[in-house]
C-alpha cells in the first residue's frame, strides 16, 4: 500500500499555522443559494481566506456561521495530522515526523488554555451540547480523539522521551473532565442513547489513558475495570443500549452508525477483543456485519436515513473504520468499502482529504491496534433477503440488483419520510438509491432531502406525512412484503401502502398498492441518479437505467375510484418526467423524477418488473412485458415463458 502520510513541516511554520480561534458548527460550511458543502481548498491552515469560501458553482461565501464551520474542518485536519505524524513516528522512529506531531500537540495545548480556557463556547446554538473549543461537545470529543491518540503514540513508543509532552497534560485532562461532564447532561437528560454519548466516552478514555502514558503509568487498566469502558455510561454499555440485537444502531442512519462504531473501535485501543463481555463483543461484531450486509458488493454504503450521499471526507472515516474492524474481527468484510472509498476520497479539494495516511499507518502500525489477533468468528452464508426488523431495514440481494427495502421507524431526529422506499443498486451503479442529505446548515435543502417527494414512496396528495413507523405482514426465503398505515397522527390519516418485493427468475419484482378513505391522488415517485429513458408503449411503461451497469423497467398500474354513479371504476394512471434535483452531493445535479399518479383514486397499484444486464443476472431471457390483475401478476419472458406471482392477500 503506497503511504499517503503528510510530509512533516519546520516547527516554526507548525506554529504559524494552527487556527487560533474557537471552531463553530461545520454544518454551515454549506453554500446558501446551492446547498453544496463549500471547498475545503486551504485546509488545514489557520484563517479562512480572504474574502470568503468557494462552493462548486463559483459562489464565494463570507459569513460569520461559514468561517466558523472552516475553523472546525481546519482544527479537525489538523489533530489528524499529529495523529498520522505520530503513528508514524511510532512506527518508523521518524524524527522528524515525531518533531512536528510534538510541535502539533504542544502548540495546541497553548491555544486550547488560550480560546477554550473560558468554559463553554457562548455562541453556540440554544439546542446544542455546548463544547468548549467548538459550538458541540460533540466536535470537541471528535477533535480530542485524535489528538489523544497522537500523543498516546508518541508517550507509549519512546517513554524516555514523554516528558516532551508534560505541556499537553492539562489539556488531556481538560477535555476527559468535558467528555464526563457532557455525558453527564446527556444522561439526566434522558438520552443516554445519543450518538454524541459513544465519541464522548471515546474522548474520555483516549485522553485519559495518553495522559496516564505521559506521567508514566504503563500499566493499563483491565477492560472490567475502565470505567469509560465497562462502567454503568461507559462504551459497551452504550453499544448495547444504542444499537438493535441484529446490530443496527437505532437510529437506521448508515452515516450515524458507522460513526458511532467507529468510536468504539477508536476507544478500544490496546484492549484483547476476547476480553470484552461476550454480549457486548457479539454486538460490535453484529454491528460491523450490518455495513458489510448492507453494502453492494462493489463497496458502495447506501446512505439510509441521515448521512452524506458522497463526501470524500466521509470516506476518509470509512477507510479508518475498515482498518479498525480488520483488527478487531477477521474477515470484516469491509475490503471493497475501503477500496470504493479510496477513490472517493481522492476526489477531494483539500489537504486534508487528498493526503491523509491515517488508514496506511493504521494497518501498518506495530503493535497493532488491538492487543491480540483479530477474533475468530463462523458466519453462515449471506442470504438473498436478510432483514432486522428493529429497525426495518432490508438487503435483497439477487439477478445483479441490490435492493434495500426501509420501513420501519422513523429514525428521530436523523430520520426521513421514507417509509417503503426502494433502493436499487448495482455492483457500483446508483439506479436509485437514497438521496442522503446536505450539511444541516441549509434548512431548505436539508427539508426536502428528508420529504416524501426526494425518495421513491408513495406520496398522497402530494404532501409529506407525519412520521410513521411500518411492518414486516410476511417474508421468505425471496420475498418480503412490509406495509404502512395511517391515522390522525402517523403516516397520512386514512391511508394505507403494502410493498412486495420478490427476487425472481434473473429479475427483481416490485408491487406497490395503496388505498386510501376518499378520493385523493395517490403517487409513486422513482427517483434515480443515473440518466432514465422512459416510453409508453400502449398500456406498459418502460424505463432505461444508464450507467455504468445498466437497468431496465417494465412496469403497469391501475387505479380505482368512484365514478359519477357513485360506484368504483377504473382511474387513469399516469408516468409524467418532470426535472428534478439529484442526491444531496449536488442539488444542482438535475436527474429526470418519474411521478406515476391516480388522481381521484381509492386505490392505486403499481408493477415494475427490474432486470439488470445479462451478465450480472446469470444470463435468461429478457422480461418483455407485465400483466396486473386483482389476484395476480405475470412476467412475460422473450423466450415465451409466463412467470405468474399471487398477490398478497394485504393487496386485496
Amino acid at each position: 500500500m503506497t503511504s499517503l502520510a503528510p510530509v512533516p513541516l519546520p516547527a516554526g511554520a507548525v506554529a504559524a499555522g494552527l487556527p487560533r480561534q474557537r471552531g463553530g458548527w461545520w454544518h454551515d460550511f454549506v453554500c446558501p443559494t446551492h446547498g453544496t458543502e463549500l471547498s475545503h481548498a486551504g485546509i488545514p491552515g489557520p484563517v479562512p481566506p480572504v474574502g470568503g469560501v468557494r462552493c462548486p458553482h463559483g459562489c464565494t461565501v463570507d459569513t460569520e456561521l461559514v468561517r466558523g464551520a472552516w475553523l472546525v474542518l481546519s482544527h479537525q485536519a489538523w489533530a489528524r495530522r499529529a495523529r498520522v505524524l505520530a503513528h508514524r513516528a511510532a512506527r518508523t522512529g521518524d524524527a522528524a515526523a515525531r518533531a512536528e506531531a510534538v510541535a502539533l500537540l504542544v502548540g495546541y495545548a497553548d491555544v486550547y488554555a488560550e480560546v477554550a480556557g473560558g468554559g463553554e463556547h457562548e455562541r453556540a446554538q440554544d439546542w446544542m451540547l455546548r463544547g468548549r473549543l467548538f459550538h458541540q461537545a460533540l466536535t470537541d470529543a471528535i477533535w480530542a480523539v485524535s489528538i489523544g491518540h497522537a500523543v498516546w503514540s508518541l508517550a507509549e513508543a519512546d517513554p524516555d522521551r514523554a516528558g516532551d509532552l508534560v505541556p499537553v497534560l492539562g489539556m488531556l485532562d481538560a477535555t476527559a473532565e468535558a467528555a464526563r461532564a457532557a455525558r453527564g447532561r446527556l444522561v439526566d437528560d434522558g438520552r443516554f442513547t445519543s450518538n454524541y454519548t459513544a465519541w464522548l466516552n471515546a474522548a474520555g478514555r483516549v485522553c485519559s489513558r495518553a495522559a496516564a502514558l505521559v506521567r508514566g503509568d504503563r500499566q493499563a487498566p483491565a477492560v472490567a475495570g475502565d470505567e469509560w469502558l465497562s462502567g454503568e455510561h461507559g462504551q459497551l454499555a452504550h453499544a448495547l443500549a444504542a444499537s438493535t440485537r441484529g446490530g443496527w444502531e437505532w437510529e437506521a442512519s448508515t452515516y450515524y452508525h458507522g460513526f458511532v462504531v467507529r468510536a468504539y473501535l477508536l476507544s478500544l485501543r490496546g484492549t484483547d477483543p476476547t476480553d470484552l463481555p461476550a454480549d457486548a463483543r457479539d454486538r460490535l461484531v453484529a454491528m460491523v456485519d450490518v455495513l458489510a450486509g448492507l453494502a453492494t458488493d462493489g463497496g458502495v454504503l447506501p446512505s439510509v436515513h441521515d448521512g452524506p450521499y458522497s463526501r470524500p471526507a466521509l470516506a476518509l472515516e470509512w477507510t479508518e473504520l475498515a482498518a479498525l474492524a480488520d483488527g478487531f474481527v477477521a474477515d470484516a468484510g469491509l475490503a471493497a468499502v475501503a477500496a470504493h472509498a479510496r477513490t472517493e476520497a481522492a476526489a477531494g479539494d483539500g489537504d486534508d482529504e487528498g493526503a491523509d495516511g491515517l488508514e496506511d499507518e493504521l494497518r501498518r502500525m506495530a503493535p497493532g491496534w488491538f492487543a491480540a489477533p483479530p477474533l475468530a468468528v463462523a458466519r453462515p452464508p449471506r442470504p438473498a433477503v436478510s432483514l432486522d426488523e428493529e429497525v426495518g431495514i432490508a438487503v435483497l440481494r439477487g439477478a445483479g440488483i441490490h435492493a434495500v427495502l426501509d420501513h420501519g421507524p422513523h429514525g428521530a431526529g436523523h430520520g426521513h419520510h421514507d417509509k417503503l422506499a426502494l433502493a436499487l443498486f448495482g455492483r457500483s451503479t446508483p439506479w436509485q438509491p437514497d438521496p442522503g442529505q446536505v450539511p444541516y446548515g441549509h434548512p431548505a435543502w436539508r427539508s426536502h432531502y428528508a420529504s416524501a417527494a426526494a425518495h421513491p414512496v408513495v406520496r398522497v396528495d402530494d404532501a409529506d406525512p407525519a412520521e410513521a413507523t411500518g411492518r414486516l405482514l410476511a417474508r421468505d426465503e425471496r420475498s418480503l412484503t412490509v406495509e404502512v398505515r395511517g391515522d390522525a397522527t402517523s403516516w397520512y390519516d386514512g391511508a394505507r401502502a403494502v410493498r412486495h418485493v420478490v427476487l425472481g427468475d434473473g429479475y427483481l419484482l416490485d408491487v406497490v398498492h395503496a388505498r386510501a378513505d376518499r378520493p385523493r391522488r395517490l403517487v409513486l415517485g422513482l427517483r434515480p441518479d443515473v440518466p432514465l429513458g422512459v416510453r409508453v408503449d400502449g398500456d406498459v411503461v418502460r424505463t432505461a437505467w444508464l450507467g455504468a451497469e445498466a437497468l431496465d423497467g417494465v412496469h403497469a398500474a391501475g387505479a380505482a375510484g368512484p365514478d359519477g354513479a357513485g360506484t368504483d371504476g377504473p382511474v387513469p394512471v399516469r408516468a409524467v418526467v418532470l426535472p428534478g434535483p439529484g442526491p444531496a452531493d449536488d442539488p444542482q445535479r438535475e436527474r429526470a423524477h418519474v411521478d406515476w399518479a391516480a388522481e381521484g383514486a381509492t386505490s392505486a397499484t403499481w408493477v415494475s418488473v427490474y432486470q439488470a444486464d445479462v451478465d450480472a443476472r446469470g444470463g435468461g431471457a429478457d422480461v418483455t412485458g407485465v400483466e396486473l390483475d386483482a389476484a395476480e401478476v405475470r412476467v412475460l419472458r422473450a423466450d415465451g415463458a409466463v412467470h405468474v406471482h399471487a398477490l398478497p392477500e394485504a393487496m386485496a
